[in-house]
């Protein structure tokens, strides 16, 4: 492993059972040494989140929040217990969350009229980014439409339903083979010419799809599917590092079906039992640290899950650790 990929950062891994405590009392841990020499100090200590400049002049904290599951069944309606969606955005907010990602498609529209529901007036400094291109025509149905016309309509619901004057990051949610990207995102342009939109960010595409969107307009971010078990999108990460851009991953622990790594029998199930962390832990340690522009998203109806989600910032991975997680996947 590239090591200096990893931009110097600390060789250490924490138990679990004490990232519980340092997020109680929102505490990091600290540089160099072991858990117990540091324990002390770690408690009483609160440095910053390491933060991403997405777009050069919005400071993200790199571990953030992925919507989504805040809906119904097959991504449709309403969450089933409404109050715990809104609890599990605060929390979120309170755990040092202050990139949030959704889209006009969950729900459809649900996801983005909870958060305003939840959140609204925003607090200083949170970033909502949100993503128009996709049709709902049923639960777990997804079909791209991204006509200029249409997307211009998204736009304008999306900010009515987030009651925002300008979204943060407004990201094309596919690339509709019926219409050329550059159509589509010229259409993201002229909102962002008439004030609407701050940045524009793209999701599902490869390197030649960002080189065709940036001769229209700067693209600040890429939204692909990429984690431990999946990295078809290593040439789109390395793209994104070359550019800075930043980088969301998504499904970051695998998604919810067979690969997903917060199923028992997972690949890093044995490494993460030896440091007394979860695979998802894990998981979302190896993303933070494999590449300074990655910004994982993992989402969560459970407040539980969420606080464990959040606790993967704290975990320092070695060189070996590296190798042994490589191993096992290959294994």
């Amino acid at each position: 492993m590239n090591t200096a990929k990893l931009g110097g950062i600390v060789h250490l891994m924490t138990r679990r059972n004490f990232l519980g405590t340092a997020i109680a009392g929102g505490a990091t841990v600290l540089a160099g040494g072991t858990v117990f020499q540091k324990l002390a100090l770690a408690v009483t200590t609160s440095p910053s989140q390491s933060t991403f400049q997405l777009g050069g002049d919005l400071s993200v904290n790199r571990l953030g929040f992925g919507a989504m599951r805040l809906t119904g069944g097959g991504i449709w309606g309403w969450p089933p217990d409404r109050e715990n969606a809104k609890k599990v955005l605060h929390r979120a907010l309170d755990l040092g969350v202050n990139l949030i990602d959704t889209a006009d498609a969950y729900g459809p529209e649900t996801d983005e009229l909870l958060i305003a529901e939840a959140l609204y007036p925003y607090p200083k400094g949170l970033v909502i980014a949100t993503k128009g291109g996709l049709t709902r025509p049923g639960p777990g149905s997804w079909v791209p439409d991204c006509r200029p016309e249409r997307l211009s309509q998204c736009v304008d619901k999306s900010l009515k339903r987030l009651k925002l004057e300008r979204i943060d990051v407004y990201q094309l949610h596919t690339v509709d083979k019926k219409v050329p990207i550059e159509e589509s995102v010229g259409a993201l342009k002229k909102a962002q010419d008439a004030g609407k939109i701050r940045h524009v960010g793209l999701s599902n595409v490869t390197t030649q799809e960002i080189e065709r969107a940036k001769k229209v307009m700067p693209i600040v971010s890429i939204q692909n599917r990429y984690n431990l078990t999946d990295r078809e999108s290593e040439d789109v990460l390395s793209y994104c590092e070359k550019e800075k851009m930043g980088f969301l991953p998504w499904a970051p622990v695998g998604g919810s079906g067979r690969g997903s790594l917060t199923k028992s029998g997972n690949p890093l199930e044995e490494e993460a039992k030896r440091h007394n962390v979860s695979a998802v832990q894990l998981a979302l340690a190896w993303l933070l640290q494999k590449s300074p522009v990655m910004l994982p998203i993992p989402g969560t109806s459970s407040l539980t899950h969420l606080e464990e989600n959040m606790a993967a910032a704290k975990l320092q991975l070695t060189p070996d650790d590296w190798k042994r997680i490589d191993g096992a996947l290959k294994g």
